[in-house]
């Protein structure tokens, strides 16, 4: 009988491809709000493999909202690196498009809403 490796429950429940360059470091839960904090994995930005960076800790959290789970509100922290490139002292960091533009939501969240009608309070 041939065996298969456990999947990583993880990335059924986040937006797709996260995990690639994020990891789940946390998990609260307080009544019915689930928070995952996801750490950027410590991958050098694409265009800087051969330098020399070095991490430098985490900019401050950003909060996004994503599909309810077992109906638990779900909050992702997300938790980006940044690196100092030796050379210059120029701060490095990725640039990431999660949300949805004008709302908190992840793309995949917001996108869902929308096609079952719903439009945010102004």
């Amino acid at each position: 009988m041939k065996t298969t490796p456990v999947p990583n429950i993880y990335d059924y429940l986040l937006p797709e491809g996260i995990t690639e360059y994020f990891e789940v470091s946390t998990v609260h839960q307080k009544e019915d709000v689930l928070t995952l904090v996801l750490e950027e994995r410590n991958i050098y930005p694409e265009g800087y493999q051969d330098k020399k960076l070095e991490s430098k800790g985490f900019y401050p959290s950003s909060f996004l909202e994503d599909f309810p789970i077992r109906k638990n509100k779900v909050y992702l922290e997300i938790r980006r690196r940044k690196w100092r490139d030796s050379e210059t002292g120029t701060t490095v960091s990725r640039d990431w498009h999660l949300t949805a533009k004008g709302t908190s939501y992840t793309k995949e969240f917001a996108s869902f809403l929308k096609r079952v009608g719903w439009t945010p309070l102004r």
